[in-house]
């Protein structure tokens, strides 16, 4: 087997930072209600886990500056996240960056960014077509699914303006407000973020399982299409055994054409969830009445 030059490079390290506001706006990009006090005021707030990947992005798109593969036509394949420590609600710190693996798919290759850091570790697979062919390793193969009857069966309401909303945390690729940037990449439409369907399905997921979703330690979850503003998904979860620290959990998700958006979707949350307050009893219940409101 061969490997790829691209293996093992370095990307750099750059020190990222975040206040109260970001960590807030990225709540409600991904959908918090804003009666969830815990999720989007500052007196109470407990930072969504997830909200790290915005400011680790730099790290695949520096890779893909370097002329690693077309950036055009690339696209999010999976992710990984693992937390050590939950982020502050404000704070400073460094994230180094590097291409763990490249795998040979054959007419396309996928590329494993590393991003780590004191707080995660996080792992962005990108799918770039006209990469292959340099006789890598395939790597692993898709995970499957639970072979048992699911236990949760949830909705997850996007809305019209979402993409929109997410782009101003940092990933600002054309392909997600621009219809033509859409069309170059093979997309019928700008389409939401992949980490932006990632987090909103956590929400009503953390909620089915008792868990509160700033409890995440650890993440896995397949990108298998595109979903579209507006769209309304079927979150289907399968729990797994309680642990001594929480909850697991795995899950997948599918548009209301079929369509399967994410698979081998992984979770495990931390800690039990906090009673709900009078203010939020239902603190993720859908309300796709008037999303946009």
């Amino acid at each position: 087997m061969t490997a790829s030059p691209w293996q093992g490079r370095a990307l750099g390290t750059r020190t990222v930072s975040w206040t109260e506001r970001d960590a807030i706006l990225y709540a409600l990009a991904v959908g918090a209600p804003a009666d969830r006090l815990d999720l989007v005021y500052e007196e109470r707030l407990r930072v969504l886990p997830t909200f790290a990947l915005t400011l680790a992005q730099w790290a695949p798109d520096a890779l893909g500056a370097t002329g690693a593969f077309d950036v055009t036509t690339a696209v999010h394949g999976s992710q990984r996240l693992v937390v050590k420590r939950p982020l502050e609600p404000s704070g400073e710190m460094a994230t180094t960056a590097r291409v763990a693996a490249v795998w040979d798919k054959g007419s396309a290759a996928v590329f494993d960014v590393e991003v780590s850091s004191d707080h995660f570790t996080a792992t962005w697979s990108v799918f770039a077509p006209g990469s292959g062919g340099f006789g890598g390793e395939r790597g692993p193969s898709a995970p499957r699914r639970p072979d048992r009857p699911a236990g949760h069966t949830l909705t997850v309401a996007t809305h019209a303006r979402q993409a929109a909303f997410y782009r101003l945390l940092g990933d600002r690729h054309a392909m997600h407000i621009d219809p033509a940037a859409a069309a170059a990449a093979g997309m019928d439409r700008p389409f939401l973020h992949g980490l932006c369907t990632l987090a909103a399905s956590l929400l009503p997921l953390a909620d089915a399982l008792g868990v509160h979703p700033a409890g995440l330690v650890e993440l896995d979850a397949r990108f298998a299409a595109p979903v579209y503003p507006g769209d309304r998904l079927a979150l289907t979860g399968w729990a797994g055994d309680g642990t001594p620290d929480g909850r697991t959990a795995c899950f997948e998700a599918a548009a209301g054409d079929g369509r399967a958006v994410l698979t081998g979707g992984r979770a495990r949350f931390r800690e039990p969830a906090e009673p709900p307050t009078p203010e939020a009893p239902d603190a993720f219940a859908d309300r796709t009445e008037n999303p946009d409101a």
